[in-house]
């Protein structure tokens, strides 16, 4: 599970329930049933418009689900020792027996390259297949991230609707002053939902699912890379320098390889 994610969510309405609680004011003044309707109603009536229902609920759950949880094989480090131990498997015994290590594999795109290759696949047509498997995992996710995207938008948009509401039925009827300042309060209370909607959940949210999915991204070409490599036979080490581009300098003489050795038989 992705903490940051969790803490970051908590933090952000602690950090608002503390600014309204030290002014001194009520919660329960924040509280306004017709203008969450508004902000809340108004703006997913507005996704409901633009999107397809089964993309929209895709995009709720699987948004909701990856942000929170931890990506699998988000470390490029330990995929980058994997490949290498493959490489020098195959490297000693042959290509035929890495059918064994990829079966056992919980990364269904690494399971998928290395069967290929083991199968004998040409390196054309390997690389051609798992490059649109990733172009479709991108555009799945970036559904997702365009949903979220536009409710950021959509939020502050019909706050702003509601305020003019508010601000409507208060100019109609302005005998009695003493209604003003509470009917302003009110009115300004959509503006404050929608502010909500966009920095404390869409925004922070959208931004969380660009860093994975550049992440997934790039351990997926480190991915193809490797095993193309094992396939054309290449020393482990150079193997091992190749991908060891992936990532930062400061990162890469932290790769552990399981047998350095293995690449020099």
């Amino acid at each position: 599970m992705d903490l940051s994610t969790l803490i970051g969510l908590v933090l952000g309405i602690c950090m608002t329930l503390y600014g309204i609680i030290s002014s001194g004011a009520s919660v329960n003044s924040y509280i306004d049933p017709p203008s969450i309707i508004i902000t809340i109603g108004g703006s997913l009536s507005s996704l409901l418009t633009s999107m397809k229902l089964p993309d929209l609920i895709n995009s709720f759950k699987n948004g909701i689900k990856q942000a929170v949880q931890e990506p699998k094989n988000s470390d490029p480090k330990k995929v980058i020792t994997q490949i290498i131990d493959m490489a020098n498997v195959a490297r000693k015994e042959g290509l035929l027996t890495l059918e064994e290590t990829a079966n056992s594999l919980d990364d269904e795109f690494m399971k998928k390259g290395l069967l290929l290759i083991v199968d004998g696949t040409d390196a054309d047509l390997v690389r051609s297949i798992l490059e649109n498997d990733m172009n479709s995992m991108y555009s799945r996710h970036q559904v997702i991230i365009g949903m979220f995207d536009f409710w950021a938008a959509q939020g502050p948009a019909w706050g702003m609707i509601g305020t003019l509401i508010g601000l409507i039925n208060m100019l109609k009827d302005l005998q009695d002053a003493s209604t003003i300042g509470p009917n302003m309060a009110v009115a300004l209370i959509t503006t404050f939902y929608g502010s909500l909607i966009a920095n404390w959940i869409c925004q922070p949210i959208e931004n969380k699912l660009k860093v994975n999915t550049d992440n997934e991204i790039s351990i997926k070409t480190l991915v193809v890379e490797g095993l193309l490599s094992i396939q054309a036979g290449e020393n482990p080490r150079v193997i091992e320098e190749k991908l060891k581009t992936f990532l930062p300098p400061a990162d890469r003489a932290s790769v552990a390889v399981g047998d350095e050795k293995g690449g020099e038989a």
